[in-house]
């Protein structure tokens, strides 16, 4: 069982990737053309996450159940990229980072329709109230980092990494998290190989600038590698809506990361839209946090 202080450390660590992330995306795609971006981290990524799991002598199953798993987990991986990389065109990486807050409440919607799962009336209020606010950062954002198009594209983003979530856990293989997320990097690569050839006329014809090469490795080596590893720790050693709550960490961060590194001027609309679409959130998970607040207390009395 890890210390109480390394858990902290990785739950900082995983907040901290997955802050800036969303500008390593933003800045990989400076000297390169997007979806080459995008093919090329699964490429660079695929030896690193291999080699990771001979070292740390994991087995990569290979039933049929396993290769379901690792294409529902590439779903959420390559094909939630895709309109990632595609709103960076339209989107600041602080906005990016803020509709990947949005993953909760969409997950909450899909098992709703999806699988008859009950909502309570805190989660629809919470929902209701983030969709407010991303109303007001639509119409706030009149400069170039904000744009309907990029909104909806990350919209499609967010579903389909939501949607990855709940194919996985209703294949249920029984895989081991790290062999789990090396397969759906073998998948995601396998469908990058097949996205080339319709993007072979925008190959680079010379070597990316130091900005773009940089941030193309940190979104592999850090966002695809070690925020793998540092969410999976996680989640065997905290509770969910502990984890969870790095949805309203991130994108606070994040938008504060763009505006330093990146010069994001948003507009005071666009700020008070996310501040509402936070606050949604945390509504949204205002019951879970209580119900996980008492029986912590509970525990603590018990000891």
């Amino acid at each position: 069982m890890p210390s109480k202080a390394n858990i902290i450390f990785t739950y900082a660590l995983l907040v901290f990737i997955w802050s800036t992330t969303p500008l390593a995306i933003l800045w990989s795609v400076s000297d390169l053309h997007l979806l080459w971006a995008l093919v090329l981290r699964f490429f660079i990524a695929l030896p690193l996450a291999l080699g990771l799991l001979a070292i740390l002598k994991i087995k990569l199953p290979t039933s049929r159940s396993a290769w379901h798993s690792y294409l529902a987990g590439a779903i959420g991986f390559i094909g939630s990229q895709i309109f990632t990389y595609i709103a960076t065109g339209y989107l600041s990486s602080g906005i990016i980072a803020l509709m990947f807050g949005l993953a909760p409440i969409m997950a909450g919607l899909i098992g709703r329709f999806g699988f008859q799962q009950s909502l309570n009336r805190m989660q629809w209020l919470g929902m209701l109230i983030a969709v407010i606010g991303l109303a007001i950062i639509c119409f706030g954002g009149e400069n170039n980092h904000v744009n309907p198009i990029g909104i909806a594209l990350m919209l499609i983003s967010v579903f389909i990494y939501a949607l990855s979530i709940y194919w996985v856990k209703k294949v249920n293989a029984q895989v081991e998290p790290m062999a789990q997320a090396t397969g759906s990097i073998m998948v995601s690569s396998a469908i990058a190989l097949c996205i080339v050839p319709f993007i072979w006329q925008y190959a680079p014809t010379h070597i990316p600038n130091i900005k773009s090469l940089m941030a193309l490795f940190y979104t592999v080596v850090m966002a695809s590698l070690l925020a793998m590893f540092c969410y999976f720790k996680l989640v065997q050693n905290i509770q969910a809506t502990t984890l969870s709550l790095t949805t309203v960490m991130t994108p606070i961060i994040a938008l504060l990361v763009g505006a330093l590194l990146n010069h994001e001027a948003l507009s005071v609309m666009v700020f008070v839209g996310a501040f509402i679409l936070l606050f949604g959130l945390f509504v949204y998970f205002y019951r879970d946090l209580k119900t996980s607040r008492k029986l912590n207390q509970k525990i603590k009395n018990h000891i």
